[in-house]
């Protein structure tokens, strides 16, 4: 049986051949054609078996078409090399983007770490312990090292160049020339009948007038629109009408929960929410002093415009419309008795992150930040209450790292993250004091873990310099984690709350945790031991401090 070669993929016998489209035509002769008879080509004979094959190899002799072939081949590998190379530059590309875009939050920096080298690159909330791999390897690389008396020797380093120096406050005219739109915004006296500070402000828009319509809050998160809808729809009903003009309440908060992250804040502020005379921020974290004011949404997307005050002050209106209610009731009227109920703050951001301040404020003192977020805070607020609720340094470590790690988690990952960190910070501590370490930005981004916030001590002295100890209420979450009931007592004590019915009092304090541990974290257990002795003796000199400065042992922690 024999097959024309010229029959596309079908094999046709000899009675079918005229269907050959190379074979067709109206003078055609099967025994003339040089095709057809077998003489341009060396047929391939089979048995009488019926052939179930897609193709069948020939032998050409015609050695154009062999050309065109390997030509086209040819054409195929390269139309391929060339779509790769494509390929490859736009993934290149984006990476060169993506580094250029987080490249907006680091400067190149004062600092120098040895061996490793700065990379302009910034951080959480939401986090900064995203923020990694911005430093290139020493020679002596012992993030991989699980040697203790090799990692003591840099804690020994570290330890020796401790030295807890009092900072020196700036005075209000400084600060008035940093954030002149700020003061000029917040008035220096409240309402003398409200607990909370409070004050009227003018409002010169009308009823179509949409007063969220800048909100970068609003703006920025898809979450926060329902509470702006809802504010919208009641704003012009809680405006104050006096002499042909319309007035608003502004609020700030009467306290602040200023930290620490992964210490129990969302626990504390969950129950006081629950009580009658507390309300909060529209948002639980608006982190405004220490990120939005600086146009840091979230910290690995670069600068954004900066958050105004107002702004910030929006967060409590929903707060302000209750307070004005209290305030303009016939029985405040009659009485002239004052508003008891407080608004509340708990960016866990507030007492430690002052990151930003290297690109805002200059005439920094051997890389020490000029100004500090609780200069801004006193100034407004002199008579502010702050809470602050820690825990034992080194489970607060290891519960910001499995909060925080996105993949490959494991008790030997945390132990060379906290070894690559313990070194970063030993370079920093060679070249520049306690304090220009711990508010280093550049610094506190490429340590793989948060070291930095554990140091209790170095954020409280610098609290303490601008506000009085009675106006700081410090707690541990052991304690609050063992006794709901006594912490809470000592928080409303604190902010001079009323008392509670038995009701009331056991709805807050025989709620569940919040914000309690991962499951899959669980599952890792505890850290490794010799990880938790190089912590335990990384930060026993600044728990002694601490101790020292609150006078309780407790703050120790030598039983956890």
């Amino acid at each position: 049986m024999r097959y024309c070669i010229n029959c596309c993929i079908h094999l046709l016998p000899n009675d079918l051949h005229r269907r050959c489209f190379r074979c067709r035509g109206p003078n055609h002769n099967n025994q003339k054609c040089p095709v057809c008879s077998g003489k341009s080509k060396i047929p391939l004979y089979t048995d009488s078996k019926q052939m179930k094959l897609l193709a069948v190899l020939e032998v050409r002799t015609d050695h154009s078409e062999s050309w065109n072939g390997f030509f086209c081949l040819r054409k195929g590998k390269l139309c391929s090399l060339i779509f790769g190379l494509i390929i490859m530059t736009l993934v290149m590309a984006s990476y060169v983007l993506t580094g250029a875009k987080r490249g907006l939050l680091l400067i190149p920096s004062p600092f120098h770490y040895g061996a490793f080298t700065s990379n302009s690159n910034l951080m959480d909330n939401e986090s900064l312990s995203d923020m990694k791999d911005h430093y290139q390897p020493s020679k002596m690389n012992i993030s991989y090292v699980k040697d203790y008396p090799s990692i003591k020797l840099i804690i020994d380093t570290i330890t020796s160049k401790i030295e807890f120096i009092t900072r020196q406050h700036p005075d209000l005219e400084e600060l008035r020339k940093q954030e002149p739109h700020m003061f000029s915004v917040i008035p220096n006296k409240f309402l003398p009948n409200s607990k909370n500070p409070c004050w009227y402000e003018e409002y010169r828009g009308n009823t179509t007038t949409d007063p969220y319509a800048t909100n970068s809050y609003a703006l920025y998160s898809k979450r926060f629109r329902t509470i702006f809808d809802y504010l919208r729809k009641v704003f012009w009903n809680h405006l104050y009408h006096y002499k042909d003009k319309h007035y608003r309440l502004r609020c700030l908060p009467h306290f602040y929960i200023i930290g620490q992250p992964k210490c129990g804040t969302t626990d504390l502020y969950d129950r006081l929410r629950l009580h009658p005379d507390v309300r909060f921020s529209a948002i639980k974290e608006p982190h405004w002093w220490t990120r939005k004011r600086f146009g840091i949404i979230r910290l690995r997307d670069g600068f954004h415009d900066r958050y105004p005050v107002e702004d910030y002050l929006d967060l409590f209106d929903l707060a302000a419309h209750q307070i004005q209610g209290v305030l303009q009731s016939e029985a405040m009227k009659e009485r002239g008795k004052m508003n008891n109920i407080i608004i509340g703050e708990a960016s866990a951001s507030t007492m430690w992150d002052n990151n930003a301040w290297i690109f805002f404020y200059d005439n920094s003192t051997e890389g020490e930040p000029p100004f500090l977020i609780q200069d801004f805070i006193h100034a407004f607020q002199p008579n502010a209450k702050l809470i602050i609720m820690l825990r034992d340094p080194v489970e607060r470590l290891y519960s910001d790292y499995l909060y925080f790690a996105s993949a490959n988690k494991s008790v030997e990952d945390f132990h060379e993250k906290v070894a690559e960190s313990l070194q970063l910070f030993e370079n920093c501590m060679l070249d520049y004091s306690l304090r220009a370490c711990v508010y280093n930005n550049t610094l506190n981004n490429a340590m793989p873990v948060r070291l930095q916030v554990g140091l209790y001590v170095v954020y409280l002295l610098d609290w303490l310099t601008v506000f009085n100890k009675d106006q700081i209420l410090v707690l541990r979450l052991e304690d609050h984690a063992s006794n709901v009931k006594y912490t809470m007592h000592m928080v409303f004590q604190f902010l001079g709350l009323g008392p509670l019915s038995e009701k009331q009092e056991a709805l807050i304090t025989k709620s569940p945790a919040s914000n309690t541990r991962r499951p899959e974290d669980r599952s890792l257990g505890p850290m490794l031991p010799t990880t938790k002795a190089i912590l335990r003796d990384f930060y026993r000199p600044f728990n002694t401090k601490l101790a020292q400065v609150l006078f309780d042992d407790a703050f120790l922690w030598k039983r956890t």
